[in-house]
């Protein structure tokens, strides 16, 4: 993996780069759609390809070790060929997923024993049975394995947890070394910093991660629950240790104005289930304000679902035919709405990236951040 830093905004710390991976280039910053199960939920890859467009998407390595497991995946050729999906992808480690797990799992030194949240059988994660696991869904970025602690936390756990996850960050290098790759292309590896809401902590997990001298370096275990100045104050420490030559993830964030501040500050890659699960509960996202589609107010109202056509969903259908779709329950308003909201979030990473290369990017997220905080 190679990346390329193309230009610095001189107001705020933004950043547009180039990411280069053997499955294509991935301009940032850039949102990525999460795939959990192997597909952006509701979403054709056709639809995902030709009209949301974008250079990555994410998988979830807890979810597709339990199905379809990760024999099948290897089966088929890995996760690419599985989904029929030829640009990148990126697996995160399964631990946020273990961690919304709390009543179902047991977190020691040697990893974390869990219950299936379908079946309810037994399984354990280690450092280095999820480096196998991700060698073997075949991902072009994949995550080491960490504890996600949740918020609010107390300092002495956030601080063993810190370490432990430093720990395990270790082993997983020392056995990725040892693990071959599967396929016929490569597999960079980003190390997660973590460390709660506490400045100090926070500080130490970035300068190890930075010392671990990955291609590209992640930042977890915010967005559990924290003010959203809290994300901001912790993502900002992080983002001035962490070397400026490589991408920088932050995991799980967030609402549209999330993602601008977080581009501020210097992030550069982003994900989150939050336009997919919003729009299947009828919210929609926009440059102008979110809206409800449920409300009463749109009944009768003809006009298109966004005047700013970003997909072909804005200006095929009006939002009393969509709000009708979500009043008898049927599927095809979820479709719509899913594929509308990704399409913005596209479209809002990279009119971000337009406007750190012309230089006005500071200007442009001011402005935006006062349209988007508003109910329609």
């Amino acid at each position: 993996m190679n990346f390329q830093l193309k230009s610095q905004d001189t107001q705020s710390k933004a950043r547009a780069g180039k990411i280069t991976t053997d499955h294509g280039v991935i301009e940032t910053p850039i949102f990525m759609p999460v795939g959990t199960v192997a597909t952006v939920k509701g979403v054709h890859q056709r639809e995902l390809k030709e009209d949301i467009n974008p250079d990555i998407i994410l998988g979830n390595t807890y979810h597709l070790y339990l199905r379809p497991q990760t024999h099948i995946i290897e089966k088929a050729g890995g996760l690419h060929k599985f989904m029929n999906w030829d640009r990148n992808i990126l697996t995160d480690s399964g631990g946020y997923q273990v961690y919304s797990l709390s009543a179902n799992r047991k977190i020691k030194e040697e990893g974390v024993k869990f219950k299936s949240h379908i079946d309810g059988s037994y399984h354990v994660f280690t450092p280095e049975n999820v480096m196998e696991i991700q060698r073997t869904i075949g991902a072009d970025i994949i995550m080491a394995f960490d504890e996600c602690t949740p918020y609010p936390c107390d300092y002495n756990y956030a601080k063993r947890s810190m370490h432990m996850t430093h720990r395990w960050l270790d082993r997983c290098i020392t056995h990725l070394k040892k693990t071959p790759l599967k396929y016929d292309y490569n597999q960079a590896f980003f190390p997660i910093v973590q460390g709660s809401t506490y400045k100090d902590l926070r500080m130490q997990s970035a300068e190890y991660i930075a010392n671990s001298g990955a291609v590209g370096n992640a930042i977890g275990g915010l967005s559990v629950g924290e003010p959203a100045e809290e994300m901001y104050a912790m993502t900002d420490v992080v983002c001035s240790i962490l070397p400026e030559d490589k991408p920088r993830y932050l995991m799980g964030v967030g609402t549209p104005i999330n993602i601008l501040e977080n581009i501020a500050l210097g992030v550069d890659m982003f994900d989150c289930v939050m336009p997919t699960r919003n729009a299947r509960n009828g919210m929609l996202f926009t440059a102008h304000g979110s809206i409800n589609i449920k409300n009463k107010k749109w009944e009768d109202d003809f006009s298109p679902i966004d005047e700013m056509c970003i997909t072909f969903v804005d200006t095929e259908y009006s939002k009393a035919y969509l709000r009708h779709l979500f009043s008898v329950n049927e599927l095809l308003g979820k479709q719509i709405a899913t594929i509308h909201n990704l399409g913005f979030y596209l479209w809002l990473v990279r009119e971000a990236r337009k406007h750190i290369l012309a230089g006005d990017f500071r200007y442009w997220k001011d402005k935006m951040i006062k349209q988007m905080d508003k109910r329609l």
